[in-house]
């Protein structure tokens, strides 16, 4: 049987024409559920492979291609299209200047592509191209998902709830292994993977505290939701570094604190958004109880004059990959990428909800992470031990991966795991 390195260099791929594509996905990011030129655009481009059906506006803007290739198993690959409300600062030729009135929040907020979906975008488009290009090497079927709000946590589920599989509405076939990759800052060219959990599951909430509302000279007369609120924030501190195991993991980040919008006036209520981290699923729920514990014993404290709301505003489930799904891609990516690849790349706390596509099904899903920062200046920052001051991380405003040897990398990555499970002739 031919090598798959031999396989895709039978026809390599120019990949000129995608970079010039990423720098239009770059300079162009839209806000999570509202990505409609992001999808017509990659559309547009995936209709340019002969012989796949592209079905569109799925659960939103999601859209899948469908390439049937005779019999053998399904495999979905999927990325992400959704950007941030984060104003970039990379000073790029292409950096975005985009602002855009969300529609969650009714505020126009400034856009970028601070995570990378751009990218993930760009080498989905020339994946497509490439295994269609060697198809006569390969049997079974390849659906290639394009998936919007990821960054909401929600489009893997409203393509599903949409009928995204349904015979009766989008009939898009059942994969029989879902693959997904994210890039990250880590040196460009590098790869990695490892069995179990890769990534966190998450749950985010927005807390509301009330108080009585009054002028800022007669605070007596007042209960002050914004000393609430911040009483809340000190005390959540004490649920990791107290109330969780060492062993274990968990985070709890306060994001925003709102309350009031002049200086002499107190409010009668605050808002605190929260965001938690977990690993073990028993552990979440004593997070989560955790939390609830201390904005009641607050509002106790503090004689307010209403109980606090507590609504869940975005969930992650963790992101575990397949054992015997990962075996056999470790050694595909181990022949292709030789030290390159790292087979027990460190665990993120951030989160995905790419699993989704496949647990709806009962399937198994598999991730990775590649690399998109430039490996000198990483190898020097490394030596310097200022990686975590100098190396922009993902959801940042200077998250910028340098276009290749990035994109070529993430190319091939996908091609080699979807030829993994493909049947190969």
């Amino acid at each position: 049987m031919v090598s798959i390195s031999d396989l895709l260099a039978c026809k390599p791929l120019d990949l000129k024409p995608y970079e010039e594509l990423y720098k239009h996905y770059h300079a162009n990011p839209e806000l999570s559920n509202q990505e409609k030129e992001t999808a017509a655009t990659t559309a547009k481009h995936l209709s340019r492979v002969s012989d796949i059906k592209i079905t569109t506006n799925i659960g939103g803007y999601g859209l899948a291609g469908v390439f049937h290739n005779g019999s053998g198993p399904t495999v979905l690959l999927r990325a992400d299209m959704d950007a941030l409300p984060v104003k970039e600062l990379t000073n790029l030729p292409y950096a975005s200047t985009v602002t855009q009135v969300s529609q969650r929040t009714g505020d126009e907020l400034p856009v970028m592509h601070a995570c990378g979906h751009d990218l993930h975008l760009t080498c989905l488009l020339a994946a497509t191209e490439h295994l269609c290009a060697v198809r006569s090497s390969w049997s079974g079927t390849l659906v290639v998902l394009f998936q919007p709000a990821e960054e909401r946590g929600t489009g893997a589920q409203a393509m599903v709830d949409d009928g995204l599989y349904d015979k009766n509405k989008h009939n898009i076939p059942v994969p029989d292994y879902v693959l997904g990759q994210h890039v990250m800052a880590l040196p460009a060219g590098k790869i990695g993977s490892r069995v179990g959990t890769i990534m966190a599951a998450a749950d985010s909430f927005k807390v509301t505290v009330f108080g009585r509302g009054g002028h800022g000279s007669m605070p007596n007369r007042t209960i002050d939701p914004v000393m609430m609120a911040s009483n809340i924030v000190v005390r959540l501190q004490n649920i990791v570094s107290r109330e969780t195991d060492p062993s274990d993991m968990a985070v709890v980040t306060v994001g925003y604190l709102r309350g009031g919008h002049t200086e002499n006036i107190i409010v009668d209520h605050a808002e605190l958004g929260i965001d938690i981290r977990t690993i073990n699923k028993t552990t979440r729920d004593r997070v989560i109880a955790s939390i609830k514990r201390v904005v009641h014993a607050e509002y106790i404290a503090a004689g307010a004059p209403k109980e606090p709301t507590i609504e869940e505003t975005r969930f992650f489930p963790a992101t575990d990959n397949d054992e015997d799904m990962e075996n056999k891609l470790a050694s595909s990516f181990g022949d292709f990428f030789g030290d390159a690849f790292d087979p027990r790349i460190a665990r993120t706390n951030a989160s995905e909800d790419v699993s989704i596509l496949a647990t709806s099904q009962g399937k198994p899903s598999l991730f990775w992470f590649f690399g998109g920062c430039d490996p000198d200046l990483y190898a020097q920052k490394e030596r310097e031990g200022r990686l975590i001051e100098d190396i922009p991380q993902n959801h940042s405003s200077g998250f910028a991966p340098v276009i290749q040897p990035t994109l070529k990398t993430g190319v091939d990555a996908l091609c080699v795991a979807a030829l993994t499970f493909l049947a190969r002739k």
